[in-house]
């Protein structure tokens, strides 16, 4: 080994097998990683390195680690060097790319290599399949089809699974296409959507996990290829049949019973459950998608009409099998379940599917929906154990995509909004289970669940409305004192969805802050805690100004106890609740802002600390952050409060700017803003001299949301800005950068601005000496190619300001400024491009300095460049006055008319009679509208609009790619 290693390590390398071997084996070896690793990065460039390295993870002779490192270094040549690339500035290295030699080497056998791969490396080669038919189909590897349908052909199972991964990749690649760049895609699936319908009816029967893999990953490219276009060429009514049965038979299929000794938690990841999930939501992405009369577009209208008739009857009876199974205890996948409800939330929208499923629905809501929506086993067990886990999984926003919890409020809630008498039946079963004497706290969390989830569609219905008052004191009030802890968090959940609620007697009210408040404190469970501080904010926000009273007494409190929760449980949904209370007890609370906010940055740093968490994370840091900014903004006209939270908040920015944290750059630059916009400290000037530094290393993309910041820093104390040149050249040098970089021309206006208000801002305070740097920089980007008017008036702005600042400064400047293909001197150039541009002048500022401007012109009639545009100074400037007429009106016109709330107003006109269906105003037809529009509008403008308009990326469940 030794030898081998000092072959490999050695001068000449020789390029086989067994050697590349040898070098990724030593990148395992902690002891040999760093040398392996230096060795690698000198031969991959070679010719022939692409090849060899797939052949050792081919290799069976090669240990299985070996070929993971093997296979893992493909992935990431692959991914980052497939492609030719430019050099990143000019006169740099080429960056590397595979040979094109090795890149038809790889092309001719990764099929194979996927199709004979273990599956550990199976996922990593499928990568690479992705990344080459993004660049090479069909251009150069057209092979890849006849590949796959050789594989098919065969009667060997063996080579389908891995083939059928390899064109699971070809599909997603056009997922998200528009029919008119599918032409490849449907020309390849011409040949094989036949030969995956003949597999798949062929391996139906046999229930083997060999078996059931391959039909679900069938499943998984005919729901790429139709979820976003259906190729009625391609799938005709007769071949969307035949696809149909084969969703219906499988959504049906009982799953084998040996599933049920594998443990619950896991029993979702077995392959026959995945199988069926994928049945489902198929069938209910084509549903939603294509057979909803009224919410498709035009070239859908006759197929989804037929598609209701046709299918209806079928694919619900399997669905209700589904929940019927549940319903007798049999177990249920939960995403089989969420996307049963799903289809069925569907059908009720249609006067056809309606008629169906009317009958059952009374029962759907009492024998599914109602065990769903209450307290579970599972939920008591996560309360005991581990009650933060609990709070941060019910107020997971990303669990609502796939919890069957949220289907089934979904269903209930569109079942009573949209169907008549619905609503009436529920209510009377849910008031009969909560008033019945034997009835469970599991089963009182339920009816109360599934009644807070219609409190919008209770509170327009007169008949309910008057009696809601009633409802919360004699059902929720006596739950607060429940010896079940999710009972009195139910009862915060419940007054926070009825907060809306319009109390005829105030002592009613003065009890539900009482309650809610004495749970926020006193409470000993935190699940409680959370949803009392929740219920607190919502009611304080619908009842305004005459709520503050019943919290002042203890608001201190209450702040202290809100802090110490968001701290422990890190939840994100607090920190609103927490800005809530600091914008509505501002007063009370400027004895202890600078508390509150010792105690967020605290926090903050403790969030950072666990910050490998991932999003939800990352979604409280922001909202703490954005509370800290909220302080900060209603202290603002405090200056003792706002100077002494300011070294508190400085210790936040510190940490984000000099940790290079750049998913909370723009929260910092922001609270820098804040922390400059009335007064400049020491320490904040400091901050600028960090600020200056981040830009260097890695804030070229945040120079905009630094923007607001630095204008304050030259406008707040300009004195100050003006005693060191190091700001100015600070300033300077970011513009700079900004207008030679290629940032894209927004960040480039910003830019040009900062120039402009340096220039202004210092009028009168000598600054000569910046003058023909500016001056020059600006013009230097207008002779490069500018592509919008934005940009090119900011630049001209520049100019003008010059000219406001000092006319003869500016024209000895331009007059030693030589620019390549500008004879006969720059100014001219400058004055003509200007009064050509002078309408697309907007807005009150950019307008005033346009006129004055003009008037300095007017004031040259000696100058050349001026005087041969005369006739064009007087109409410029009217057409700016009328400009700026306008915007002042528009300025004045600006105090938006309230418009009155009717709560009653609508609800019933909702109502759809059982032969309705419902319309979708905002969905298709409206899209295909606005976008003729955008054609028509192109069609006479003289160049293409590229742009179009397009419904969201349904989830597709990328997450799930190799599920």
């Amino acid at each position: 080994l030794d030898s081998l290693l000092q072959e490999c390590f050695g001068r000449y390398f020789r390029m086989d097998v067994k050697s590349l071997s040898e070098l990724l084996k030593g990148t395992i070896d902690p002891t040999l990683r760093n040398e392996a690793e230096k060795k690698l990065a000198e031969v991959h460039k070679i010719i022939g390195f692409g090849p060899i390295l797939l052949q050792v993870v081919m290799s069976n002779e090669v240990e299985l680690p070996v070929r993971q490192a093997a296979v893992i270094y493909l992935k990431n040549m692959v991914s980052g060097s497939w492609v030719d690339r430019e050099p990143d500035t000019p006169g740099a290295p080429v960056p590397f790319s595979v040979h094109e030699q090795d890149r038809a080497l790889i092309r001719d056998n990764v099929v194979d290599a996927v199709v004979l791969a273990p599956d550990i490396i199976r996922i990593q080669l499928a990568v690479c399949v992705s990344q080459i038919v993004k660049h090479d189909f069909p251009g150069r590897w057209p092979q890849i089809v006849d590949k796959i349908t050789i594989y098919l052909q065969n009667p060997d199972p063996a080579g389908w699974l891995g083939s059928l991964l390899c064109l699971y990749q070809l599909v997603k690649n056009y997922e998200y296409k528009k029919s008119e760049e599918r032409g490849p895609l449907r020309e390849a699936m011409n040949l094989l959507l036949p030969q995956l319908y003949g597999i798949i009816t062929q391996l139906m029967p046999d229930e083997s996990q060999q078996a059931v893999s391959v039909q679900k990953q069938i499943l998984k490219i005919y729901f790429a290829l139709t979820q976003y276009v259906l190729p009625l060429d391609l799938i005709t009514k007769e071949v969307f049949s035949q696809w149909m049965e084969v969703l219906r038979v499988i959504a049906e299929s009982d799953v084998p019973a040996h599933t049920l000794q594998v443990d619950e938690e896991e029993r979702p990841q077995l392959i026959w459950w995945k199988r069926k999930k994928w049945a489902l939501h198929t069938l209910t992405r084509l549903f939603e998608r294509y057979g909803s009369p009224g919410s498709v577009t035009k070239e859908y209208k006759e197929f989804s009409e037929w598609y209701l008739k046709t299918f209806s009857g079928g694919i619900l009876a399997s669905m209700l099998k589904n929940l019927d199974q549940f319903r007798q205890k049999v177990y249920v996948s939960p995403r089989v379940m969420q996307q049963a409800l799903n289809y069925i939330n569907t059908s009720i929208s249609h006067a056809h599917s309606w008629k169906l499923i009317k009958p059952h629905m009374l029962q759907i809501i009492q024998d599914i929906v109602f065990p769903l929506m209450s307290y579970s086993e599972s939920d008591a067990e996560l309360w005991d154990t581990d009650p933060y886990e609990y709070i941060r999984i019910k107020f997971d926003i990303f669990e609502d995509f796939v919890s069957p919890v949220t289907a089934a409020q979904t269903l209930l809630h569109s079942a009573c909004k949209k169907r008549k008498e619905m609503l009436q039946k529920t209510m009377n079963l849910l008031l009969s289970i909560i008033q019945t004497a034997g009835t469970t706290p599991s089963q009182k969390d339920g009816a109360l669940h599934m009644i807070g989830t219609m409190a919008d569609i209770l509170l327009k219905k007169p008949v309910y409305k008057e009696q809601m008052e009633k409802f919360l004191v004699e059902i929720c009030f006596p739950e607060f004192n429940s010896p079940h802890g999710h009972l009195r968090a139910r009862a915060c959940w419940v007054l926070h969805y009825f907060s809306d609620v319009k109390y005829k007697n105030e002592q009613v009210l003065a009890e539900a802050f009482r309650l809610t408040v004495n749970s926020l404190l006193h409470d000993k469970e935190p699940p409680v805690k959370v949803e009392a501080a929740i219920a607190v904010q919502m009611m304080l926000s619908s009842k305004g100004e005459s709520a503050r009273k019943y919290l002042e007494p203890q608001i201190r409190e209450i702040t202290l106890e809100l802090l110490k929760i968001i701290r422990e449980t890190e939840n994100d949904d607090l920190t609103s609740v927490m800005q809530k209370i600091v914008c509505t007890y501002t007063e009370q609370l400027v004895p202890v802002a600078v508390d509150i906010c010792q105690h967020l940055v605290g926090t903050f740093a403790q969030v950072l600390e666990s910050a490998d968490a991932g999003d939800e994370k990352a979604i409280t840091a922001m909202g703490l952050l954005n509370t800290m900014e909220t302080i900060l903004a209603v202290m603002e006209d405090r200056p003792e409060v706002h100077g002494a939270l300011e070294p508190v908040i400085l210790q936040a920015i510190h940490h984000i700017f000099t940790n290079s944290i750049m998913e909370f750059y723009e929260e910092a630059m922001s609270l820098s803003c804040d922390l400059t916009t009335k007064h400049i400290s020491q320490d904040m000037w400091k901050m600028l001299e960090v600020m200056y530094t981040v830009f260097q290393r890695d804030g070229f993309d945040y120079f905009s949301d630094m923007m607001p910041a630095l204008h304050n820093y030259i406008t707040v104390d300009t004195k100050a800005f003006l005693s060191s040149p190091d700001y100015m050249m600070a300033m300077y040098n970011m513009s700079k950068a900004m207008l030679e970089g290629d940032p894209g021309e927004d960040p480039e206006c910003h830019a040009a601005k900062l120039l402009e208000v340096i220039i202004l801002q210092c009028k009168g305070m000598n600054i000569d000496q910046v003058i023909p740097i500016f001056v020059e920089l600006v013009l230097k980007r207008l002779t490069r190619e500018v592509k919008t008017s934005e940009l090119r008036t900011m630049c001209i702005q520049v100019i003008i300001a010059a000219l406001f600042y000092n006319p003869a400064l500016l024209l000895d400047t331009l007059e030693k400024i030589q620019i390549p293909g500008m004879p006969g001197g720059v100014f001219g150039h400058f004055v003509q491009q200007w009064i050509h541009d002078t309408d697309c002048f907007i807005g009150l500022h950019d307008r005033k300095l346009c006129v004055l401007g003009l008037v300095h012109l007017m004031q040259m009639p000696d100058n050349q460049s001026v005087t041969g545009h005369a006739q064009q100074l007087v109409p410029s400037a009217l057409l700016l006055f009328d400009g700026l007429k306008r915007a002042y009106a528009a300025r004045n016109d600006d105090e938006s008319s309230e418009e009155g709330d009717s709560d009653e107003e609508g609800i019933d006109s909702e109502l759809l009679d059982s032969d309705e269906d419902e319309i979708d105003d905002e969905g298709q037809a409206y899209l295909e509208s606005l976008q003729e529009k955008v054609n028509k509008s192109s069609a006479g403008s003289g160049f293409t609009v590229k742009a179009s308009i397009e419904d969201e990326e349904s989830d597709s469940d990328s997450d799930d790619d190799y599920d």
